[in-house]
């Protein structure tokens, strides 16, 4: 009788490990002046809370085997939206603060944001550079999110 019970507990444990299909994924996130983001939302699917960074901007998240991407949001800076690699379990992101825009139109927003948009790599080697960052190069793909789009 007790080794049918411990058949059964070992049957059990590793038939469940199978179905817990996770990765966890921690990092870091600042914004362009390099100063830490608190308490920004982290998201996947674009509506699944599953998770805020800290304090001092650190995360650490259990996502599905699934998920590419991961969007970060909060008041006063712009989402950001990455799409990790397959073997990305260290992310560090640079978010743009959020700007007022009054009387242009959303086509020259978007020129102006993509040009800021552009110094996010560069920013992310200076913020290596200055001990904030652990990694110099980001494994994930970040995607900027126009306003305006043509149809």
């Amino acid at each position: 009788m007790e080794k049918l019970l411990t058949i059964f507990i070992f049957l059990s444990f590793s038939t469940s490990s199978l179905y817990s299909q996770n990765k966890t994924i921690k990092g870091r996130l600042i914004d362009d002046d390099l100063e830490t983001l608190p308490y920004v939302s982290i998201l996947i699917n674009d509506t699944v809370k599953v998770g805020k960074t800290d304090l001092n901007g650190f995360f650490h998240i259990d996502i599905p085997i699934s998920v590419e991407k991961i969007t970060f949001s909060t008041v006063g800076i712009e989402p950001a939206t990455i799409k990790l690699a397959d073997k990305c379990n260290e992310v560090e992101v640079v978010m743009m603060l959020s700007s007022t825009y009054d009387f242009i139109t959303l086509k020259r927003i978007d020129k102006l944001r993509m040009k800021r948009f552009k110094k996010v790599s560069e920013l992310h080697k200076r913020a290596f550079e200055k001990g904030i960052f652990k990694t110099d190069k980001s494994c994930y793909i970040q995607e900027f999110m126009p306003y305006y789009k043509r149809k």
